[in-house]
């Protein structure tokens, strides 16, 4: 009981932790807030997880193999479906994307923390070189040899820029601003993630396409 206890505790830490940096970036947040949200005392914060850097890895390392399962298996999939000729542009990209849209209707809160965090830190010229690679740089390079395939000719700078924008546009999303809502005057919602990307996988593809073909 006492463990079940211990790891409740744990996790609600973690939960908390997940939320504020997500809201607030690092420097915005404190052990103290993330304990008082907890309702745990900084003692046993510091206990579980030590300095606030290694809470802020720990956040970010949790989820990280569970959406990198789910990436891979959907490339994958396409990848044993389309036969010998190989998944199109639009099927990888679908396969790049869509495991997060799944994530974010699951009804759990924490993953569109995870998400706004992952933005939050791809877009930091100080995290995003020391956090992304460990986690995302061997799936990201196996979807860019599936791309290499799809593209056939192509040259390897135009590959990598397309993929720098559709990294652009998948951060900008999962930040959730708001900014599309207010500019669209209510037509386009940041939160409706089936419609961002029904439309970012034909405009990125065709970008891909346009950019890649052969010289």
């Amino acid at each position: 009981m006492a463990t079940h206890r211990s790891q409740t505790k744990r996790e609600k830490i973690l939960d908390v932790a997940e939320e504020l940096f997500a809201l607030h970036g690092y420097d915005g947040v404190t052990l103290r807030q993330i304990a008082a949200g907890a309702k745990v005392d900084v003692a046993l914060a510091n206990y579980h997880y030590g300095k606030k850097l290694d809470l802020f890895n720990a956040v970010f390392e949790r989820r990280a193999a569970l959406l990198n399962e789910a990436r891979l298996e959907a490339l994958h999939q396409c990848q044993r479906e389309s036969g010998s000729g190989g998944p199109t542009v639009e099927q990888i990209i679908e396969a790049f994307l869509r495991p997060l849209e799944l994530a974010q209707e699951t009804g759990d809160p924490g993953w569109r923390h995870y998400l706004a965090l992952i933005a939050y830190i791809n877009n930091s010229p100080y995290w995003g070189p020391r956090m992304m690679s460990k986690l995302f740089d061997e799936l990201v390079l196996e979807f860019i040899d599936a791309l290499r395939t799809a593209l056939p000719g192509a040259r390897e700078e135009d590959i990598f820029w397309c993929y720098h924008n559709l990294s652009g546009a998948l951060t900008l999303t999962l930040a959730q601003t708001g900014r599309i809502d207010k500019l669209s005057g209510g037509s386009c919602q940041s939160a409706d993630f089936q419609a961002a990307y029904d439309h970012m996988i034909p405009f990125v593809a065709a970008g891909f396409r346009q950019v890649c073909r052969e010289q």
